[in-house]
């Protein structure tokens, strides 16, 4: 049994639209993308400093990798709270599950600074 501690005061239902919303928003960037280069098959320098300078697209792109690290967080949770367990690893597995979503946390952190930096030049 997974102990409340690991789950981050979440539930089952916030979790799963978090999923959701968060493949919505990847897919929407994607198709994006696509189609802008299916329009411009090798866009310049000036064309792609120009799509990414424009408000929108810089909102878009930040929700795109907020949405990355929400849907890779969930999806490292559930996967180290499916097999870091006492059955399949003894005593000592809640604390090792523990350090890795709490280095997960500090990876994908890291990936969001980075980014924000990128776009917005913080």
């Amino acid at each position: 049994m997974v102990k409340p501690l690991t789950s981050v005061g979440r539930s089952g239902l916030s979790n799963w639209l978090l999923q959701r919303i968060s493949a919505l928003i990847m897919s929407a960037y994607l198709i994006f993308m696509v189609v802008y280069f299916f329009v411009n098959p090798s866009p310049s320098y000036e064309q792609w400093l120009g799509l990414h300078s424009s408000l929108a697209i810089r909102i878009f792109s930040l929700l795109t990798i907020l949405s990355i690290a929400a849907h890779a967080s969930l999806g490292v949770w559930c996967v180290l709270t499916d097999y870091i367990t006492v059955r399949l690893i003894g005593p000592k597995a809640t604390p090792i599950r523990m350090f890795l979503q709490l280095a997960m946390i500090v990876v994908i952190t890291f990936y969001v600074i980075w980014t924000l930096d990128i776009l917005w030049g913080i």
